[in-house]
């Protein structure tokens, strides 16, 4: 009996439908990237000082510029690591009074600035931006930081959470199903969020935003790489996530035109509602109807796939199966990721490769920091760094296989973090470069695994495996903010010594599992277990 791969070799691996949905579905893979790193945007924290209305009114009598008005009024200058002084205290004086002067006014109140009483910003902060952040509008500085990782914090929350939940709806009402329903709660999400109207609701609409964004990024991933044949099935995962790169390099773009964030907001989440088109244009999976025990709509859907590619369909495709039929209708579980050895195995490493690439992902952008340069220029440049790393999947990939380019991947990244621990932090551009290397073995790291966790698991629990074991990236993105401010208070390239730590553990560990190059997908349980190096 014919499989799906059979048919679609007779049909077209990547024909005219393929492509047709190849080229809707990554619109939906660009879309993810400003709810994933948006806070560059959504939360930045400008420089800023305490306001005070009687500073403001000196200013105005005496004509002062700006820099003498800073210069003037605020603690800490001059004072070396002294930014929280700058930023969060205010001299305890009476600005009103008509005894000071207008040239260094505090040298009428003291001799030394260091005997005037400081307390809190009473009155708010003064933002040196021309745009908007929610930093800006809720005022999340000094005691309130926090609130910052909070919000980001949030939507990996989200992403863990909604790692189970719709996973298990993928693989068990369909990838469609799935696909539609999320994209319909992201968009809503993302549109209430751009008009909440305080700190907390907005943090609940973040939630949700990650509940199903991740859930719908990931459907369509395994849709597509599902539809087509085992010739393409590599390039299209890979460069369905080069889309997130180029959604990555339009966000630095928008947030540029609109630098007010509730307009950004709205900008990357009102043409979301377009996605509903999938409801015509993308049907489901002809895999999962199969593992489902639905074999005429599985042939049905076929058949339309030939007459989009301009093929006749097979004489045999009534006799269309899977690799191996079964008796009874397969329903996905999680304890089917660890009901036998080789997927026990499968699962438990995949599971550490994820957690190790989301935490040196997100690290190594973390531990550059601010470069005191064009906000907007230094995340298009970044992101850049991440269209090498596709290309070189795709020139290997085929070539070499998918695990030795996965382990070699993840030793580059370490040995750049072991590489910039010995780097004077003064060469900031040698530092930069070291780091792109590294982001660049990371991300080749993070785009192959999904690739490689599709292939690893049957049909009937597919979704289900790539999303609970990238579950483990969401814990490691909730904790890295955690990790590499926490260490650095101790020492500042400490962060980078468990960088290099975790991607030497993961290239060992990379090599135990099989190389799937020129392998069929599996389609059950055995089939899994038969994959071997």
């Amino acid at each position: 009996m014919p499989t799906v791969d059979d048919v679609l070799e007779q049909v077209g691996d990547f024909g005219w439908f393929q492509k047709q949905a190849f080229l809707t579905l990554c619109l939906l893979s660009a879309s993810f990237a400003p709810i994933y790193v948006g806070i560059v945007f959504l939360g930045f924290t400008p420089d800023h000082h305490c306001r005070s209305p009687g500073v403001a009114e000196l200013s105005r009598r005496c004509g002062w510029t700006r820099d003498q008005e800073l210069n003037y009024t605020l603690p800490g200058l001059g004072a070396e690591g002294d930014a929280f002084t700058r930023q969060c205290r205010m001299f305890q004086v009476d600005w009103n009074q008509s005894a000071l002067g207008c040239v260094d006014p505090l040298a009428d109140l003291a001799a030394n600035r260091s005997h005037l009483p400081l307390g809190p910003c009473e009155h708010g902060w003064v933002y040196d931006t021309p745009g908007s952040s929610i930093v800006t509008e809720f005022n999340l500085v000094c005691a309130d930081s926090w609130k910052v990782d909070v919000f980001q914090s949030c939507v990996n929350m989200g992403f863990f959470l909604g790692s189970l939940g719709v996973g298990y709806i993928a693989d068990r009402f369909g990838r469609k199903t799935c696909l539609l329903a999320t994209t319909l709660v992201n968009t809503i999400s993302g549109v209430l969020m751009a008009i909440a109207p305080n700190y907390t609701s907005m943090l609940i609409f973040r939630l949700l935003q990650g509940l199903v964004s991740k859930g719908s990024w990931t459907s369509g991933y395994i849709l597509i790489t599902e539809f087509v044949g085992l010739g393409y099935r590599r390039t299209v995962g890979i460069l369905y996530q080069t889309s997130f790169t180029v959604g990555l390099v339009l966000l630095a773009g928008i947030a540029y035109i609109l630098p007010h964030w509730r307009w950004l907001q709205l900008a990357v989440s009102l043409p979301t509602f377009l996605f509903m088109i999938y409801y015509w244009c993308v049907p489901e999976s002809p895999r999962w109807l199969l593992s489902q025990k639905r074999h005429k709509e599985a042939i049905r859907i076929m058949s339309h796939i030939a007459r989009k590619n301009g093929r006749a369909p097979p004489a045999d495709l009534k006799m269309l199966s899977l690799e191996e039929d079964v008796s009874e209708k397969l329903s996905p579980s999680i304890a089917d990721l660890f009901r036998t050895p080789q997927l026990r195995k499968f699962t438990f490493i995949l599971f550490y490769l994820w957690f190790t690439g989301a935490v040196v992902y997100q690290g190594l952008i973390m531990h550059m920091g601010a470069t005191g340069g064009n906000l907007h220029l230094d995340f298009f440049y970044s992101s850049l760094v991440e269209f090498p790393a596709s290309f070189f999947i795709l020139f290997t990939i085929d070539r070499v296989g998918r695990i030795y380019p996965l382990a070699v991947s993840n030793v580059l990244a370490a040995a750049a973090c072991s590489v910039m621990i010995f780097i004077s932090h003064d060469l900031h551009w040698l530092n930069t470069v070291i780091a792109c290397i590294g982001r660049l073995g990371i991300t080749v790291v993070v785009e192959m695994l999904c690739l490689v966790n599709a292939e690893l698991y049957p049909t009937f629990v597919r979704n289900l495996g790539v999303m609970v074991c990238s579950s483990l990236s969401d814990i490691g993105g909730i904790i890295t903010p955690f990790i590499v401010f926490r260490l650095m208070e101790v020492w500042q390239s400490l962060p980078l010594v468990l960088f290099a730590v975790l991607g030497l553990v993961a290239g060992g560990v990379t090599l135990l599992l099989p190389e799937t190059k020129g392998m069929a997908l599996p389609e059950t349980i055995k089939d899994a277990e038969n994959l071997q190096r």
